[in-house]
C-alpha cells in the first residue's frame, strides 16, 4: 500500500558536486525512471556544474545543465539509504545502519569532454548495477 515510503534513496557525494556526483545522480534519475529517490551534494560545492560533464551527459540524451552544486547536509545523509562517496574522504558524515560505498573515479574537474566520457561510462555501469541491486525485478 505505502509504495512511496519504500522507495530506496541514494545520495551521491563528491567534493565539488560539479562532475561525478552530478553525472551519477542524473543517470540514476534517468535510468530508474523515478523509482529511486536521488540526491547529490558536495563537501565544498563549486559555483556551477562542470561544462564538460554537462556536454558528456547531453551525448547520452540527459540534460543536467540546470543542476546547481549543493552543500552536503547531515539531513541528506540521514534521509538516504545508500551513500556513495567519490573521493570526499572524511568530510562525509557517518551514520550507523547506512550502506556506504566509495567509488574511486577520476576527477573530471578541468578536463575536456574527451577525458570525461570514460568517467561517464564507468559511472553508467555502476549505476546500472546499483539499480539492479535496489530494484530487484522479482
Amino acid at each position: 500500500m505505502a509504495e512511496n515510503n519504500t522507495k530506496p534513496s541514494v545520495l551521491f557525494v563528491c567534493v565539488h558536486n560539479a562532475g561525478r556526483s552530478q553525472m551519477a545522480a542524473a543517470y540514476l534519475s534517468h535510468l530508474s525512471e523515478g523509482r529511486i529517490e536521488v540526491r547529490s551534494a558536495g563537501s565544498a560545492p563549486a559555483d556551477s556544474v562542470n561544462p564538460a560533464a554537462v556536454q558528456a551527459m547531453l551525448e547520452e540524451g540527459i540534460d543536467m545543465s540546470a543542476e546547481v552544486p549543493k552543500v552536503l547536509s547531515t539531513e541528506a545523509v540521514k534521509d538516504s539509504d545508500v551513500v556513495i562517496t567519490m573521493g570526499c574522504g572524511d568530510a562525509c558524515p557517518f551514520f550507523p545502519g547506512k550502506r556506504y560505498e566509495d567509488w574511486k573515479l577520476e576527477d573530471p574537474a578541468g578536463q575536456g569532454v574527451e577525458a570525461v566520457r570514460p568517467i561517464r561510462d564507468e559511472i553508467r555501469g555502476r549505476i546500472e548495477a546499483l539499480i539492479a541491486e535496489l530494484l530487484p525485478t522479482g
